[in-house]
């Protein structure tokens, strides 16, 4: 049976506040007394996280409960004739890797807001402008 979307969604949102914390799996799996293979299944959706086990990571993890079911993709839930969707590649898949979070986290240590926001425009500056090169090269 494929991995339920809502788990599946929820396993990486954990996964993503995990990272930016810098928290390896091991020590969240301390935290909850449990395995870090455990930790491994409810990120990947492959495990379901009951209702008390995501107030506790909810605690742990310094956000509301409600932070986990963000941003879910729309359409991901199962059909009213009890037949699932299958799940597609989560949209936000670059949230999830370890560059994308190493970057988040390193620019929110970066305390003075007119460096971080300068930060900021260079970085929408950069990706403005290599999606302007691209677009420019396939209309040739």
């Amino acid at each position: 049976m494929p991995n339920h979307p809502v788990d599946v969604h929820v396993g990486s949102r954990l996964r993503m506040r995990r990272t930016l914390l810098g928290l390896s799996q091991q020590k969240l799996g301390q935290k909850l007394s449990l395995t870090f293979q455990q930790i491994q299944k409810y990120e990947r959706g492959a495990n379901r996280i009951g209702a008390s086990r995501l107030f506790e990571l909810s605690r742990i993890l310094e956000v509301k409960p409600a932070f986990f079911f963000e941003e879910m993709p729309t359409g991901k839930t199962p059909q009213i004739s009890g037949v699932e969707e299958q799940p597609s590649e989560f949209e936000h898949e670059f949230l999830g890797k370890r560059e994308t979070l190493e970057l988040v986290r390193a620019y929110y240590k970066i305390e003075n807001m007119d460096v971080r926001k300068r930060v900021f425009d260079v970085i929408k500056a950069l990706a403005a402008d290599d999606t302007e090169k691209k677009t420019s090269t396939t209309s040739l």
